[in-house]
């Protein structure tokens, strides 16, 4: 009984300094992206554009009209207290439609990016670890993904499947994946010859167990910081396809495809495309912003100079 208690208390007394010190990491973490001003804009703009698509039936007063009811007697009207950033050329008020295209445009994203995530880190996982045959095969497949231009290799998926929300996503998923890979499979080859790796090879633990309990905890950090980042590219990208009719289809409103029918009437109704185009702007903008600041607090060297 006295061994017992003694094995006890040593587990439990270092399991919180383990806690303590992990609570102090984040607390640390905390203070640094309080001081990083453009970092914490940027991620209160993400909460309120999320937490106004989320809720958009109750914040805009045309729900019917987010949802695509026209309203032809209120066409391309100019912003006005009405419609405070005016209407569309089916008299649509433009902030309705604006909060509902952003619920595809933002679940595309964040989809395209969970999908990229899925495939590409266990596959850098692998490659990094076994490197040898199995690793030249994955990345030869990465490489020939690679080779091609995103956008263009999007499009011809997206164009041979056929224009939907789901087969934009897959096209957007499928070129995204070979990057995860790439980033992931060096985090591997360097975190795999550090000492607690070899220990737990010496003392005859699993490679499927070293993969998921020692290599993706210290390469994930590195992944989601790439993931923050590419959120907004993958929005962009997919109200690219939506823009040249390969995405979203009317009457359901998106960012892309707003600004399809915005570029007609641009010279007399400048705001019709004004809008969508700045909400784009911010929300690429502030991923991006907020994946730098998170790239500099989740990195040692960079929290401490900071």
């Amino acid at each position: 009984m006295i061994i017992l208690e003694k094995v006890l208390n040593i587990t439990s007394s270092s399991l919180f300094n383990r806690l303590e010190i992990r609570f102090q990491e984040y607390v640390l973490m905390w203070r640094v992206f309080k001081r990083d001003y453009l970092s914490l804009v940027s991620f209160i703009v993400i909460v309120l554009i999320v937490l106004a698509v989320i809720f958009a039936p109750i914040v805009t007063p045309y729900p019917e009209q987010g949802e695509g009811l026209p309203n032809l007697e209120s066409r391309l009207q100019a912003p006005s207290t009405e419609h405070p950033l005016g209407t569309d050329e089916l008299g649509r008020d433009l902030f309705a439609r604006i909060l509902y295209g952003g619920r595809p445009s933002l679940t595309l994203g964040f989809l395209v990016v969970m999908i990229a995530c899925a495939i590409g880190i266990p596959l850098g996982a692998i490659a990094g670890y076994f490197g040898g045959w199995i690793g030249q095969v994955i990345m030869r497949i990465t490489d020939m993904f690679l080779s091609f231009p995103a956008l263009l290799l999007a499009i011809t998926i997206s164009a041979a499947l056929g224009p939907s929300f789901t087969n934009a996503m897959i096209a957007i998923a499928l070129t995204w994946w070979p990057q995860y890979t790439r980033l992931v499979r060096a985090q591997t080859i360097s975190v795999k010859e550090l000492t607690f790796v070899e220990a737990a090879k010496a003392t005859g633990v699993s490679d499927l167990s070293i993969i998921l309990r020692h290599i993706l905890p210290n390469v994930i950090t590195v992944s989601i910081v790439q993931a923050t980042m590419d959120m907004g590219s993958a929005v962009l990208m997919g109200s690219a396809l939506s823009f040249i009719g390969l995405g979203i289809q009317p009457p359901k409103a998106d960012w892309g495809n707003m600004l399809t029918s915005a570029r007609i009437y641009f010279s007399n109704a400048p705001w019709f495309a004004l809008y969508p185009g700045i909400t784009l702007l911010l929300v690429a903008l502030s991923f991006n912003l907020l994946g730098d600041g998170l790239r500099d607090i989740i990195d040692p060297q960079s929290r401490r100079q900071r």
